[in-house]
């Protein structure tokens, strides 16, 4: 048994952040009913474009990753048959969890005391750009900018002298750190109301979880008066520490060490490149001679280390004691063994999406696929109790597809 199991969440949100919160919930065992607008839907079902990539056609995994395992419900809350309708489903909800801006929330009825009007017990669980208070409370914002660019990453990553800044890795990439960020809040929020029988209203921001993306160097910065810069691009890594840094392959790939004591390490990574007789050599043989003939090291360790494939290396590193890991693309991931025997890549239908990163008893969640554009409309409505006539008279209103 999940641990959500029997929770119920109520999900009016759209693009990626707060539905990725929805499905990390989902993942956890909870039924997520997704409410998209009756006609639309939610627009990031319309996204095909992204970055350099195109998915033509279906399943698309720009709605999968942020939406899987959920219910879809087609329902206009601009009707005020649409909004009974809401308001059935949040008597009967556990979370209430929405990404709409204030002057919105408030238009269509759907703000805090509204829905704990017809359920006093509900976790209201909100994500927002910028925080609940403020003068930007009410603007709306996307990672790129609230998470990426305003909260350090962008600045703090990109090297001097660069034409504009690094742009986010991923799509999605703050939306769904924040999401996950979000699922948390609520999960403690339910312990608490679990507890004391006081519900929460939970708060998570792109904004917030970008700073505490960036909580440690930010705190260096406040504290030591400047800014955290990246090293020039090429660099290997410590200045201090040969074994905590960045190698290239014979054949362009790179592996990456971050053995922060090398002293204790450096004789077996010379065994392991097959030149043990490094351990020996005066310039290495203490870690105080080591640190200061850091550059030395790198040089050295940088010629072996270009003579063989990282598939080589890697086979060879099996047995190194210090920690290393290869340098993957977002491909590649997919044939790491360690990933597979984790199971933190599962099929969702026809796709393979990447599994929330919190496990249970050891077992990996069992993800669905994303529902279809309000798949699950009648099912969910009936088990509302509503009957046929009343259902064909809300669709023939036009609020429910």
């Amino acid at each position: 048994m999940m641990p959500l199991e029997g929770i119920r969440v109520l999900e009016v949100a759209m693009y990626g952040f707060v539905p990725s919160a929805g499905a990390v919930l989902s993942d956890w065992g909870a039924d997520v009913i997704k409410v998209e607008h009756a006609v639309t839907g939610d627009p990031q079902r319309g996204l095909r474009q992204t970055g350099t990539m195109r998915v033509e056609g279906d399943p698309n995994p720009n709605v999968e990753h942020a939406n899987r395992g959920k219910r879809s419900l087609g329902l206009d809350i601009s009707r005020p048959e649409g909004k009974d309708v809401l308001y059935d489903l949040a008597r009967r909800a556990d979370v209430f969890l929405t990404s709409f801006l204030p002057g919105h929330r408030e238009r269509f009825g759907i703000d805090v005391d509204d829905i704990r009007s017809v359920n006093p017990r509900i976790i209201y669980a909100r994500g927002s750009a910028f925080g609940p208070r403020g003068a930007e409370a009410g603007k709306g914002g996307y990672d790129m900018t609230a998470f990426w660019a305003r909260a350090g990453t962008a600045a703090s990553i990109t090297p001097e002298g660069t034409d504009g800044i690094i742009n986010p890795p991923a799509p999605a990439y703050g939306d769904t750190i924040s999401g996950t960020n979000l699922a948390g809040g609520i999960a403690a929020a339910l312990l608490k109301r679990e507890r004391t029988g006081e519900p929460s209203v939970v708060d998570v921001s792109l904004l917030g979880s970008g700073l505490w993306a960036m909580g440690h160097a930010t705190a260096l910065s406040l504290h030591l008066g400047k800014p955290w810069i990246p090293p020039p691009v090429g660099t290997h890594g410590s200045v201090t520490n040969p074994l905590s840094g960045l190698y290239e392959t014979s054949d362009g790939h790179h592996l990456a060490f971050v053995m922060m004591q090398p002293g204790k390490f450096w004789a077996d990574v010379c065994r392991h490149i097959d030149r043990p007789e490094l351990a020996d050599d005066p310039r290495f043989d203490t870690a105080e001679n080591l640190i200061s003939n850091t550059a030395e090291a790198v040089k050295i360790l940088r010629e072996v280390i270009a003579t063989r494939t990282l598939a080589e290396w890697s086979r060879r590193f099996t047995t190194l004691a210090g920690p290393w890991a290869p340098v993957q693309d977002s491909l590649q991931v997919g044939d790491d063994p360690q990933i597979r025997a984790n199971e933190y890549l599962l099929q969702a239908g026809e796709l393979e999406l990447v599994a929330s990163p919190v496990q249970f008893d050891v077992h990996a969640p069992q993800l669905g696929p994303a529902p279809e554009f309000a798949a699950q409309t009648e099912e969910i409505l009936l088990e509302l109790g509503l009957d046929w006539d009343r259902i064909i008279a809300l669709k023939a209103a036009g609020a429910v597809t």
